[in-house]
């Protein structure tokens, strides 16, 4: 929910559906990847710090004490300059009484420009979670779609966050390789999921919403074949403390479970998704056809 003029669209994590939302930033600052069609129609710029504040104190007192949760809008808001960021936080904290998490996405971009040090002040402030779009483990996926950083340099961004004691929720998106790339895609992010163990890990499935240039590049996967992404993906992952989810409106199975306590059973799921597939071989054979018109 917000109370003011927003530069529409709003994109926020399922997750924070029952948060504050405030855009400090219009749209996100690593807007290359070629997949990604979420903010194609703005262009980036960083709010000024008394715009924000302004909108802040604008929240009437009746709705203050109500607040828990912030999330700070759009794409990139870690990008926002440390003195800045850290001044909002504050007026956050002294405007709502009963806030107890700020929340964000964080491109690689933006944690490429904090060291440990300032990220654990911005946490000490209240942001506790970064939204982190990893989309593939693969180099050669990464390359793919442009998205700038290798799996390396991603893992090492992510870790700095996690060593100032910020939980990530970290995203891949099932079908981004396509089928050329398909087993290779899903070995290299099961591996690097495994490798950095985030609290929250969430699988998204390749749609339509302003991409259909990077559509051409690769061969869709079908709805079988996508089962059978997943299949190698969570057979091979690993990691230790993580919560995965596959809740967006674009995944077709609904996965939840922890790991590693919910690990076979995860798999399981998805080998019986597998099995009533086969009885429809029509829908195993059909690419996906989910897309967003709107924006």
């Amino acid at each position: 929910m917000y109370f003011f003029n927003y530069d529409e669209p709003l994109f926020r994590p399922p997750s924070e559906a029952g948060s504050l939302i405030f855009q400090i930033t219009i749209g996100c600052s690593q807007n290359t990847c070629n997949f990604c069609g979420m903010y194609k129609m703005k262009h980036f710029r960083i709010r000024t710090l008394d715009e924000v504040l302004a909108e802040i104190r604008s929240i009437p007192e009746r709705y203050r004490h109500s607040v828990r949760r912030v999330f700070l809008a759009d794409g990139d808001a870690l990008v926002y300059p440390q003195q800045g960021l850290g001044a909002i936080l504050d007026a956050l904290s002294a405007t709502f009484p009963s806030l107890t998490r700020v929340g964000a996405y964080a491109s690689p971009n933006s944690l490429s420009r904090k060291s440990v040090e300032e990220l654990a002040v911005l946490r000490m402030k209240k942001l506790r979670i970064l939204y982190f779009g990893l989309e593939s483990g693969d180099a050669e996926t990464l390359r793919l779609i442009n998205k700038g950083f290798g799996p390396d340099e991603m893992l090492e961004f992510c870790r700095k966050a996690m060593d100032a004691g910020m939980k990530l929720s970290v995203t891949a998106i099932l079908g981004l390789a396509g089928r050329k790339r398909s087993a290779e895609h899903a070995a290299a992010t099961a591996q690097w999921v495994t490798a950095l163990s985030p609290e929250y890990f969430s699988l998204l499935t390749m749609f339509i919403r302003h991409n259909e240039d990077f559509l051409d590049l690769i061969e869709p996967l079908s709805h079988g074949e996508i089962l059978l992404e997943t299949r190698a993906l969570l057979q091979r992952l690993e990691p230790q403390g993580t919560i995965l989810r596959s809740n967006h409106v674009s995944n077709f199975l609904n996965l939840a479970g922890s790991y590693p306590k919910d690990r076979q059973r995860l798999i399981e799921s998805v080998e019986a998704a597998l099995t009533q597939a086969k009885r429809d071989p029509r829908w195993s054979a059909e690419i996906p056809s989910y897309q967003e018109e709107y924006f």
